[in-house]
């Protein structure tokens, strides 16, 4: 289970919203063109977190965070299966809280005090959180996806987002 987002204008949220089975295309064309190109997240309409997105959506909702990044929230397709379920998405004022947020709270701070055996009781994907170390490993995704949201808001993109 992989977490995608694709950066959207309003105007292709609205389409994407009356046309999924086009929105799904442009997923894949973008996803396609930003193989070979390799852009930075700020770059990037297209990012993922990778299997991280289980921890993330852990430390996140831990800390209480105001926007549901992981999942989106508000679903649309819901006749659709994006690879595991139907995709949602976040209208712009949402991503500019997000982006906010993501600025002011660091990885550190997410997991300050967070004991790996939390992640395993709370069967946090994947599992294998027996090292003190492991929580390290969505710091590069969790950096990603600040600078992601924060370009997206700063161009007033609205985000698509799935599981796949």
């Amino acid at each position: 289970m992989i977490g995608e987002y694709l950066r959207v204008t309003a105007a292709e949220l609205e389409r994407a919203i009356q046309d999924p089975d086009w929105a799904l295309d442009l997923v894949e064309e973008v996803q396609d063109a930003e193989e070979q190109s390799e852009p930075t997240p700020a770059e990037a309409r297209h990012f993922s977190t990778y299997k991280t997105w289980d921890l993330l959506r852990f430390l996140l909702a831990r800390a209480e965070f105001p926007v549901n990044v992981i999942h989106g929230e508000q679903p649309f397709a819901e006749d659709d299966d994006w690879g595991y379920g139907p995709p949602s998405y976040l209208r712009p004022e949402r991503v500019r809280l997000a982006a906010q947020a993501l600025r002011t709270i660091t990885y550190d701070q997410l997991i300050s005090d967070v004991d790996p055996s939390e992640l395993t009781r709370a069967e946090v994907y994947p599992l294998g959180w027996d090292e003190p170390r492991s929580l390290d490993w969505g710091r590069h995704r969790y950096e990603g996806l600040a600078h992601y949201f924060q370009a997206a808001a700063a161009a007033d993109d609205a985000i698509l987002v799935w599981l796949d």
